[in-house]
């Protein structure tokens, strides 16, 4: 059943990347309206008579939201089931199925009332949720046999204070980003950093206010996460999933930034925009990862004790 579990596991954290991409890509390419005001009908047909680009995008993305509603449904029952007696099991079982209903549902209402932008830029952050914690279930799973594990793992305060902080402001750079995207905004300045090429001047317009606004949330998130990673590589060397992690953390960051800038060099280019996408999603799942560690980070302090009290009582003979 191990096996099954896990195989479903990495089934269900591949679909919620699939989902994420899909639904930029129904924002990148605006289909959002290629089936009318009808949901899950297109048009009011489930079979729509006149077929575009758009609506198959569109019609795509409602049948893999579906799907992998199911398979992460199907997984979180299972997670409950068989690994119930591990303490985030349950909640993060009730968080992967709550948010990807959410998400469903506020997709759904922007077909049918249509919403303000701003409200449908909350959409990729609650489908963010939703797939860190299929994300962390999935190293659950995998961490049942000891093939991934962080046992005995402390953390000090001052890494707690900046992952706890840097996961919370992510959702700032998420939101203005979607806000970007749902806005239309995208190219509304054409040369980076600065909104015109070698001038640093105020933004002229609403628009330029949102594009400027996720690039400078973006730049401080970059800054934070590079500053972040140097107290880790001097504090953590012997401690690889902290080393590591925030090095990658660092370079999705990196990637993240430089996707950006060439969206708008190749003028928004789809692939590139995906991608863009992509490396948030995974930044955003290595974030919640390290807040997963925190919360067990006060367990493995009273593991530490215990065991040097063990030691100072039975010393180990040689």
């Amino acid at each position: 059943m191990l096996k099954k579990l896990k195989l479903l596991a990495v089934a269900s954290s591949l679909g919620m990347i699939v989902l994420l991409l899909g639904g930029a890509l129904v924002t990148k390419t605006n289909s959002g309206d290629a089936c009318g005001t009808s949901w899950p009908l297109c048009h009011g047909q489930l079979i729509p008579s006149n077929i575009t680009i758009e609506t198959i995008i569109e019609l795509s993305h409602r049948i893999v939201t579906g799907i992998v509603a199911i398979v992460v449904t199907v997984f979180a029952f299972l997670c409950w089931k068989y690994i119930g007696h591990i303490r985030e099991t349950k909640t993060l079982s009730t968080i992967a199925v709550g948010f990807i209903i959410i998400q469903s549902l506020i997709g759904a209402a922007n077909v049918i009332w249509s919403q303000s932008d701003f409200i449908l830029a909350i959409h990729f952050g609650v489908s963010l949720i939703s797939f860190a914690a299929v994300f962390l279930l999935t190293l659950l799973v995998f961490e049942i046999d000891k093939k991934f594990k962080a046992e005995l793992l402390v953390i000090d305060k001052r890494m707690k204070i900046h992952t706890i902080g840097l996961f919370l402001y992510s959702f700032i750079v998420i939101y203005t980003g979607a806000l970007v995207r749902h806005t239309e905004s995208s190219m509304v300045c054409g040369s980076w950093p600065f909104c015109q090429s070698g001038i640093l001047n105020f933004p002229q317009n609403t628009y330029e206010w949102i594009q400027m606004g996720h690039r400078f949330a973006a730049g401080i998130l970059f800054i934070w996460i590079l500053y972040t990673m140097i107290i880790a590589v001097k504090s953590y060397k012997d401690k690889p999933i902290l080393y590591y992690g925030w090095v990658i953390a660092f370079s999705l960051i990196s990637a993240q930034i430089a996707t950006g800038a060439m969206v708008v060099f190749l003028n928004l280019n789809l692939i590139i925009a995906l991608f863009h996408a992509l490396f948030i999603t995974i930044l955003f799942g290595i974030l919640s990862y390290f807040v997963f560690l925190i919360s067990r980070s006060k367990v493995n302090e009273e593991k530490v004790e215990k065991l040097y009290q063990n030691k100072a009582i039975y010393p180990i003979s040689t």
